[in-house]
């Protein structure tokens, strides 16, 4: 009996993609040596009884290049791959298997996140060359995993009054988030390029579209931000701080994908922005309330000279109330919700930490710098309070025990990588 056959008869436990996969390596019969290297659903990994197929491989990296994942791919997908096979071990040796039931209501809060139905979204995933048994099998082996979890570690858990206010003083965490890292051209408008600087920008954006190398050197030329030091890279920043009207727009975007010239601080700017990543993270700071900040406005827009005003002020200062002894009465303060922050002004200081100055902002045609500091970020107590609280760091635990189980079945397994 030849290798493939024999490897698809060990790939018992498989349900959904694995077996439609058994079933056409076992109707393929028998295949000579160089036809089984370029065989689809040949295996690629051996993982103790079971096996992964590189069918399975190619359809995991286009479900995760779907989603907007960035790196290797294929290690990932294999990687992921090999943990769900270990995973779905531990399920079968305490009964945490899914059930169909579970698995449709997961397929349906998973489709939501794209506000469709199940089968829509399966309908758009088979458009992009993925098969609804990958999508379904995606879904399963993440609600086995949690059952596994939760049957192995929650009785075990216990988090108490020291933990919740340790959390409280750190300002972490509760329940989860969605981090976005751009690279930004920030442009103000001035009386020179107020003409064409939309068409020209709009130019730019379409010739760098998909370049990331390329735009960060356009930003390191070009733009006006901070952040151009960095080739326009803004780092990983909680997507809700973000202005509200460019976070749909950002959610739908691919890695390397350039916007439109984007209109900021009603005209006084226009910016490119490309994507560069998104994550989800178990861990973004409390809610934002308010963001306290000062503007300073100085004559002369982005010339040497107010430049050189505004790192004069930024030096004679350490925190926002000392502009009260340094100029009195020349600058203002605000503190609001970050949603009636001006989009300019709330892209400038995003990457800024307390008490530090951003210069990237100008009013009226670029002829006014408004020197920008952040004063602070203002968060208050969840509105679910201190349950969850406890919520959120009982979760944290549960994930920490899992990742360390999920080593020690690595560790144990035979794991053998055949091509």
């Amino acid at each position: 009996m030849n290798g493939i056959l024999m490897a698809a008869l060990r790939m018992r436990r498989a349900t959904g993609l694995g077996a439609a996969l058994v079933a056409a390596l076992c109707l393929g019969g028998a295949v000579s040596t160089p036809a089984q290297a370029q065989n689809p659903f040949s295996v690629a990994v051996e993982v103790n009884d079971s096996v992964v197929t590189n069918f399975e491989i190619s359809q995991r990296m286009r479900f995760l290049e779907v989603l907007n994942a960035q790196g290797d791919l294929r290690q990932q997908a294999i990687e992921a791959l090999v943990n769900e096979r270990l995973q779905l071990d531990a399920a079968l040796a305490v009964g945490a298997e899914a059930s169909p039931e579970a698995i449709e209501t997961g397929l349906e809060e998973f489709a939501a996140r794209a506000n469709l139905g199940a089968e829509q979204f399966l309908r758009q995933m088979a458009q992009q060359g993925i098969a609804p048994e990958t999508v379904r099998d995606f879904v399963a082996n993440g609600i086995t995993w949690r059952n596994v979890v939760n049957a192995r570690f929650r009785p075990i858990v216990e988090i108490d009054d020291e933990d919740v206010e340790r959390a409280l003083e750190l300002g972490t965490v509760l329940g989860g988030g969605i981090e976005i890292s751009l690279a930004e051209i920030i442009i103000p408008v001035t009386p020179d390029n107020q003409a064409n600087l939309q068409s020209e920008l709009g130019r730019l954006g379409r010739d760098l579209n998909g370049n990331v190398e390329r735009f960060s050197q356009a930003a390191q030329r070009f733009s006006a931000a901070p952040t151009r030091e960095a080739g326009g890279v803004t780092g990983w920043r909680p997507l809700n701080e973000l202005p509200e009207g460019l976070r749909e727009m950002f959610m739908g975007m691919g890695y390397g994908q350039v916007t439109q010239p984007v209109p900021l601080g009603g005209g006084q700017a226009y910016a490119l922005f490309q994507f560069r990543g998104q994550r989800e993270v178990t861990s973004p700071r409390l809610p934002i309330t308010a963001i306290d900040y000062v503007t300073i406005a100085l004559p002369g827009g982005r010339t040497p000279e107010a430049l050189a005003e505004a790192a004069r002020l930024n030096n004679a200062v350490d925190v926002c109330n000392d502009f009260n002894g340094v100029i009195p009465g020349g600058f203002e303060r605000q503190s609001v919700p970050p949603a009636q922050v001006p989009e300019d002004i709330a892209l400038a200081i995003r990457t800024l930490d307390n008490h530090e100055m951003s210069t990237a902002v100008t009013r009226n045609n670029g002829t006014v710098l408004l020197a920008v500091m952040l004063c602070d970020r203002v968060s208050a107590e969840p509105e679910a309070g201190i349950d969850a609280i406890r919520g959120g760091l009982f979760g944290q635990q549960l994930q920490r025990l899992a990742a360390n189980y999920l080593e020690e079945l690595r560790a144990e397994a035979r794991i053998n990588y055949v091509n």
